[in-house]
C-alpha cells in the first residue's frame, strides 16, 4: 500500500512539473492543488505526527537506529536517518538515500530514467518542519545555520495554501561579523538590522537561480552551498510540497578586504517555484526587501503582482539573451509598462557563469551600500498579518511565556546590580557559607592557640548566622515571576524557559560588549590606571546572567529552609521546588550540579532533585553517566552537543562554569541492551582557566572538579587540544591523579582521550607517534604520582584507569571548515564525532559498566563530595612538588658544604609553579626532612658559577661561587634566600616549605592576585644557621637585597 501511495505521489509530481536547469521543476497553475502534504507524510510514516507532534526529546532519545549504524531500509526510515545526521550538524545530511535493495524505482513512470527515485531534500525538510513541535523546529533551523544552509523564512502548506513566518524557529540563531572599521558585532539574527535582497522566478527560466545565489555568496577559496540546486546530488527530483518555500541565508563579513565579498551583512532570500502562484510570498518579499531580482525568460512577463503591492523594494529584471524568444523591443516595452529603469535590467549575454555572477554581485553591493532603512527581522511580524501570513510566535503559549520573561528582564538595568538585589541568596552569602563548610571539614586555618572544638563551633555559628540572614530575605520580584513561569503547564513552561535563556543571553552579550569596549579603551588610553582596569576585569568576570542563576537561587531557598530549626517547618511551596527542577531535567534542560561561582555542590538541593526525579519516572531511573573533562575553550560542550544533539551553552561567548547535568532518555526497545533508562551527560568547566589562574585556590578548584568528574562517571572523555602541549600535560596529570584516588575506593575509571584540532587525519603514522608520546607521558605521570603516594605498584597508567591505547584514543579535526564567520562545520569533524559516539555506545553496552538509579547516584555523589570537602581526594601537582623537593635537597646539600660563611641564594619562581598553598604545605614535612639530611655533599663542578639562580620550571640548581668572610667563633652563619617571581607563582607556598612552617601569611582569594607586589621577609633557625627568606617582586626583592 505504501508503495502505491509513493507511486501516485511521484507520478503527480512528474505530471505537474517541467524540469529546468535551475529549480528542477516548472509549476503549472492547474496542478497547484494536486500534491497533498498528507500523502507524502503517509508515505514517510509521519502522518500521525502532523501538526507539531514530533518532539525534540523523542528525536534525541537513544534507540535502535542510534545504536546500529545502518542506512535506511525504506522510506519510513529516511526521516529518522536524516534527523540523526542533521542534529549532528553533518554537512552531508541533505544527501538522502535508502539502502540499495529498498530504493524507490521510478522506471515505471519514465522510460529514459532507470535510476533511483529519491525524495527531494526540500520536500523532506518541509515535511519534517510540519511535523516538528516549535522547539524541534528551532533546533533544526539552528543546525541548518551552523552548517551555513539556507533556513526557512516562509513555510508553505500546500494543503491549506497558508504560509507561516518562522520567527520562533530563527530566534536561537547567533551570527557574528566584523565590519570594515574593525567593529566586532555578535548577536541573534532576529535582533540585527540587516538589509534583505530577494530572488524570485516568473514563468520559465533557463538561468540557474539557486546555483547563482550560492556563487554570489562564495569567494574564490570558500564555496557556499546554502541553497539546494540542480547541480547537487539528489536534487533532480521534482519538488512536491516545497514550492512556495522562501529560504534565507546571510553573508557576514570578516573584516578582511581580500576575503569579504560584501563590506556589511546582507540577507539573501530565495522563493522556490513560480512566483505567479504565490501572491502572499511575493507581497511579503516586496514589502520587506531592499530589492527583488526577478528571473524570467518570458519578455511578456506579467509583473503586476510586484507593482500593485505596497512595495518598498527596487525591482530588477534578469533575463537571458541566448533564448530564442529574446527580443530587445519587447524587453523595452515591458520596462516602460511597469516603470522599470533600464539600468535595473540585467541581461546575460556572452558572459560565463562567474562573470555574470559578478554583475549580480555589483548590483547587490550597490543596493546594500545605499539602503539606509534596515528593518530588524523581528519587525517582519508586523507585516505578516497584513498579507495573510501566519507567524509561528502568534500563539497564546508563546506569548504568555514571553510576557512572564519580559516581567523579569524589565527589572535588569545592570547585571551585577540585578544579581545582588534580586538574586541575593546565592551571591556573597552563599560563597561565604561554602567556604565555611569546607573549612569546617578541613580545619586549615586552625592554629595551636585555638581549641579545635571551639574553632569548629565558631564556624558553625557563623554558618548558622548566614543561613538566618538568608532566611530573613524575602523572595524578590524576579524570583516570584520565575517561580510562576516554571509552575505553568508544559507548553508555557518550555516557552518560558527558552525565552528566558534567549533574552538573558542578549542582555549579557550587550553588557559584555560595553565592558569589553571600556576595558580596551582603558588599556590603550590609560594603562597606568590599574585600579580601573582591575575593576573592569572583575565586572567582565561577573557579567553573566542565565537561567542557571535562577535555579541556583532556588537551590539556596531550599537549602536555607532545610537548615532552619525544627520549629520552623518548611512550606509546601518550598517542598515543591525540587519537583520543578526534576521536571526540567526530564524536559531536556541542563541543571547545575556544581555551582560555577562558589565551586560547591548544594548537596541537600541536588539530593532532593534526584529523589524527586526517581519518583517522577516511577523509580525507573537507572542511568549511565558520561562526563567530559578538559581545558578551557577546547570544545567540550560543542563535542557533547554535536554527539547527542543537545544544547549545552556555547553560543554566548562565555565558557561553562561549574558542572551541568542533562538527561537523555533511552527508548524501551534498547533498555535491555544498555541496561539503563537514561544517559546522563555532565559538562564541566574548563581546567586551567586563565580567569582563575591568579587565585591561590585555582589548583585546588581544578583538582576538586576533576575528582568529581571522574568519580561520578561511568565513562570520562578527557578532551585536550593538540596545539597546546603544556596544557595537555597539565590536564593529563590531573586526570591521572583523580583516577589514582578513585582506585582507593575500589573504582577504576574508564577514560577515553580525545585530541581536538588534529591535523592531517590521513597521516596514520603521525597519529601513531602522537599516541606513543601520550602513553609515555601518562606512564611517567602515573609512576611519579605513585612514588609520592607510596604506591610503587602503580607503574603504568592502565593500572589506575581502564583505557586501551589502541582503541580509546581519538583524533578529531577542527570544528570549522573555512574562514569564520562564513565557515561551516567541518565534514571530518562530524564524521569523527559520529565514530566516537558509536564507540561510546558500544562501551555502554558492555557488562563492565554498572549503572545506578537516581538514588544510587545521589548517594554516591554525596559520599564523593564529602570526601572532597575533607580534602581526602584533592590532588597534587606532582611535578611542582618534585621540583620543590629537589630544590630542598640541593639547597641543603649546598649549605652543608658552606659551614661558617654567610651568603645569599635567589630562587626564581616562574609561572606554572604552585597555585595553592595547601598543595605546598602538604609536602612541607617531607621537604624539611631533606634539609635535615646530612648525606648530601656539594658537587664540585658548580664552583665556577658566581650567581645562584633556581628556575622552578627546570631541575638544575646552580650554587654560587663561595666567597665572603667566615664569621667569628660562636657566631651563627646566615643564609639569605630570595624568592623572585610574579603573581600566582607560589612564592609564599615555597617559602613555607623551605622554612618548614607556615611563616608567610595566606593570601586572600581575590580575582587578581597581589602576590609579588609587596616584599615579605621571615627568619628561622635551621640546621645551625639563621635562615632569612624574602619573597616579593623581582625588582623590590633585588633592591632590598
Amino acid at each position: 500500500m505504501r508503495k502505491i501511495i509513493l507511486c501516485f505521489y511521484f507520478e503527480q509530481c512528474r505530471r505537474c512539473h517541467i524540469l529546468d536547469s535551475d529549480e528542477d521543476v516548472e509549476h503549472s497553475k492547474e496542478s497547484q492543488k494536486g500534491l497533498p502534504l498528507s500523502e507524502l507524510l503517509s508515505a514517510l510514516g509521519l502522518r500521525h505526527l502532523q501538526g507539531g507532534k514530533l518532539t525534540l526529546s523523542s528525536v534525541l532519545e537513544i534507540n535502535s537506529s542510534t545504536l546500529y549504524d545502518l542506512p535506511p531500509q525504506g522510506p519510513k526510515q529516511v526521516p529518522w536517518s536524516f534527523l540523526k545526521k542533521f542534529l549532528m550538524a553533518h554537512s552531508n545530511s541533505r544527501n538522502i538515500q535508502c539502502a540499495q535493495d529498498q530504493l524507490l524505482q521510478r522506471s515505471s513512470f519514465t522510460e529514459d530514467d532507470g535510476g533511483c527515485n529519491l525524495l527531494n531534500p526540500l520536500d523532506l525538510i518541509t515535511a519534517l518542519l510540519h511535523c516538528a513541535d516549535p522547539f524541534l523546529q528551532q533546533k533544526m533551523v539552528s543546525k541548518m545555520s551552523l552548517c551555513q544552509f539556507a533556513v526557512p523564512l516562509l513555510l508553505p502548506n500546500c494543503d491549506t495554501q497558508q504560509s507561516t513566518l518562522m520567527l520562533w524557529a530563527m530566534r536561537d540563531i547567533v551570527k557574528k561579523y566584523k565590519s570594515g572599521d574593525g567593529r566586532f558585532v555578535e548577536g541573534r539574527i532576529m535582533e540585527m538590522d540587516i538589509p534583505m535582497v530577494s530572488f524570485v522566478r516568473v514563468g520559465e527560466c533557463s538561468l540557474p537561480k539557486s546555483q547563482f545565489l550560492n556563487t554570489l555568496l562564495s569567494n574564490h577559496c570558500q564555496p557556499n552551498e546554502a541553497f539546494i540546486h540542480h547541480g547537487m546530488p539528489c536534487r533532480h527530483n521534482p519538488r512536491g510540497i516545497s514550492d512556495g518555500l522562501v529560504e534565507v541565508s546571510w553573508y557576514m563579513p570578516c573584516g578582511n578586504d581580500q576575503i569579504d565579498i560584501f563590506k556589511q551583512p546582507v540577507a539573501v532570500a530565495n522563493l522556490r517555484g513560480d512566483s505567479r502562484l504565490f501572491g502572499a510570498q511575493v507581497s511579503f518579499l516586496c514589502q520587506t526587501s531592499a530589492a527583488v531580482f526577478i528571473f524570467s525568460d518570458d519578455l511578456d512577463v506579467d509583473l503586476s503582482p510586484f507593482t500593485n503591492t505596497e512595495r518598498k523594494a527596487e525591482l530588477y529584471l534578469v533575463t537571458n539573451s541566448k533564448m530564442k524568444n529574446y527580443n530587445m523591443e519587447k524587453l523595452e516595452e515591458t520596462c516602460r509598462k511597469y516603470n522599470l529603469k533600464m539600468e535595473c535590467v540585467i541581461i546575460r549575454r556572452k558572459q560565463n557563469d562567474s562573470e555574470f555572477v559578478n554583475v549580480l554581485r555589483f548590483h547587490v553591493q550597490s543596493i546594500v551600500a545605499s539602503y539606509f532603512v534596515k528593518p530588524f527581522f523581528f519587525d517582519l511580524a508586523d507585516i505578516a498579518p497584513q498579507i495573510g501570513v501566519l507567524a509561528d510566535e502568534d500563539f497564546s503559549e508563546c506569548r504568555k511565556g514571553r510576557g512572564i520573561v519580559e516581567g523579569i528582564t524589565g527589572m535588569v538595568k545592570d547585571i551585577v546590580g540585578f544579581k545582588e538585589e534580586q538574586l541575593p541568596l546565592h551571591g556573597t552569602m552563599w560563597r561565604k557559607i561554602s567556604q565555611l563548610e569546607k573549612e569546617r571539614c578541613r580545619m586549615k586555618n586552625a592554629t595551636n592557640e585555638h581549641c579545635l572544638k571551639q574553632y569548629r563551633s565558631s564556624l558553625i555559628m557563623q554558618e548558622t548566622a548566614l543561613r538566618r540572614e538568608q532566611h530573613q530575605r524575602a523572595s524578590s520580584a524576579s524570583m516570584v515571576c520565575f517561580l510562576f513561569g516554571i509552575s505553568q503547564p508544559k507548553p508555557e513552561r518550555l516557552y518560558f524557559l527558552q525565552w528566558l535563556k534567549i533574552q538573558l543571553d542578549t542582555l549579557t552579550r550587550h553588557d559584555l560588549s560595553i565592558l569589553r569596549h571600556q576595558y580596551k579603551d582603558c588599556c590603550n588610553k590609560n594603562p597606568q590606571n590599574k585600579t580601573l582596569i582591575k575593576s573592569l576585569d572583575e565586572q567582565i568576570f561577573n557579567c553573566s546572567l542565565g537561567p542557571e542563576h535562577f535555579f541556583r537561587e532556588l537551590g539556596q531557598i531550599y537549602e536555607c529552609a532545610c537548615s532552619q530549626p525544627q520549629d520552623h517547618p518548611v512550606s509546601s511551596e518550598v517542598h515543591q521546588l525540587p519537583d520543578r527542577c526534576a521536571q526540567m531535567l526530564l524536559d531536556g534542560f541542563p541543571v547545575e550540579l556544581v555551582d560555577g561561582e562558589a565551586s560547591h555542590i548544594s548537596m541537600k538541593w541536588i539530593s532532593a532533585v534526584l529523589t524527586q526525579l526517581h519518583q517522577l519516572v516511577d523509580k525507573k531511573s537507572r542511568m549511565l553517566v558520561l562526563t567530559v573533562l578538559g581545558g578551557q575553550s577546547t570544545g567540550k560542550s560543542t563535542l557533547l552537543n554535536t554527539m547527542f544533539g543537545v544544547q549545552f551553552a556555547v553560543s554566548n561567548g562565555r565558557c561553562t562554569r561549574g558542572a551541568f547535568m542533562l538527561l537523555i532518555k533511552v527508548s524501551e526497545d534498547v533498555r535491555p541492551e544498555l541496561k539503563c533508562d537514561f544517559i546522563m551527560l555532565i559538562d564541566t568547566e574548563g581546567l586551567r582557566s586563565p580567569e582563575l589562574a591568579a587565585l591561590d585556590t585555582s589548583n585546588e578548584h581544578d583538582n576538586e572538579l576533576a575528582t568529581l568528574a571522574i568519580g561520578l562517571s561511568d565513562i570520562t572523555i578527557i578532551n585536550v587540544a593538540m596545539e597546546n602541549n603544556q596544557e595537555r600535560k597539565d590536564i593529563l596529570q590531573i586526570a591521572v591523579h583523580a583516577s589514582m584516588k578513585m582506585r582507593e575506593v575500589g573504582k577504576k575509571p574508564r577514560c577515553l582521550f580525545v585530541h581536538q584540532n588534529a591535523s592531517n587525519m590521513s597521516a596514520h603514522d603521525k597519529n601513531m607517534r602522537n599516541q606513543n608520546t601520550l602513553v609515555e607521558q601518562l606512564n611517567a605521570m602515573t609512576k611519579a604520582a605513585a612514588q609520592l603516594e607510596n604506591k610503587e605498584a602503580d607503574t603504568k597508567f592502565t593500572d589506575v584507569m581502564k583505557c586501551d591505547p589502541d582503541k580509546d584514543i581519538y583524533y578529531i579535526p577542527g570544528l570549522w571548515h573555512g574562514t569564520p564567520p562564513m565557515a561551516r562545520v567541518n565534514h571530518g569533524y562530524s564524521e569523527a564525532v559520529y565514530d566516537l559516539k558509536k564507540s561510546l555506545l558500544n562501551m555502554l553496552k558492555s557488562d563492565e559498566v554498572k549503572c545506578h538509579d537516581a538514588i544510587g547516584f545521589r548517594n554516591w555523589t554525596s559520599s564523593l563530595w564529602n570526601a572532597v570537602k575533607f580534602e581526602n581526594f584533592v590532588l597534587r601537582k606532582v611535578f611542582d612538588l618534585r621540583e620543590i623537593d629537589k630544590m630542598g635537597r640541593e639547597v641543603m646539600a649546598y649549605l652543608q658544604t658552606c659551614e661558617g660563611q654567610s651568603h645569599s641564594v635567589s630562587l626564581q619562581m616562574m609561572k606554572g609553579g604552585f597555585h595553592s598553598d595547601s598543595d605546598a604545605i602538604r609536602s612541607s614535612k617531607q621537604v624539611f626532612d631533606y634539609w635535615s639530611d646530612s648525606s648530601y655533599s656539594r658537587p664540585g663542578q658548580y664552583d665556577q658559577h658566581p650567581h645562584p639562580v633556581r628556575n622552578a620550571k627546570s631541575f638544575e640548581f646552580i650554587p654560587p661561587f663561595m666567597g665572603g668572610e667566615s664569621p667569628g667563633p660562636g657566631a651563627m652563619s646566615e643564609l639569605s634566600l630570595v624568592l623572585l617571581g610574579g603573581s600566582a607563582t607560589g612564592m609564599r607556598a615555597a617559602g613555607n616549605i623551605i622554612l618548614g612552617a607556615e611563616e608567610f601569611g595566606r593570601q586572600a582569594s581575590t580575582h587578581t592576585s597581589t602576590e609579588g607586589q609587596h616584599s615579605e621577609s621571615r627568619q628561622r633557625e635551621m640546621a645551625g644557621r639563621r635562615c632569612r627568606l624574602q619573597t616579593g617582586s623581582a625588582v623590590e626583592s633585588l633592591r632590598r637585597t
